[in-house]
């Protein structure tokens, strides 16, 4: 299996909502961002909020190949800023680590 950050790199979406999703990821808020897209209550680590915020990218993006009606940009703007925004963190954590 892959680690967490080569899955992340290994990601291919079109241009625009990439650099979109990283422009966002500039002012990203865990608490505020993170506990709207999962839902209040405790929030996972960082590790663990990547995972299901992966699987929830890729059903979004699943949607926007096979052009859903369903399928919201919006969302998945959101979803990959997210997920920048934790690999950013769980990147720092692993950092700190081995320091």
């Amino acid at each position: 299996m892959q680690d967490l950050m080569t899955m992340i790199a290994t990601l291919r979406r079109p241009r625009m909502l990439a650099r979109a999703a990283k422009f966002g990821a500039q002012d990203y808020n865990r608490d505020r961002h993170l506990q709207r897209i999962l839902g209040y209550g405790s929030l996972p680590g960082s590790g663990q909020a990547v995972l299901r915020l992966m699987e929830m990218e890729k059903e979004v993006n699943a949607q926007r190949k096979e052009e859903d009606a369903a399928y919201s940009l919006v969302r998945h703007l959101d979803l990959l800023i997210a997920l920048l925004g934790e690999a950013q963190l769980y990147q720092a954590s692993r950092a700190s680590i081995f320091q």
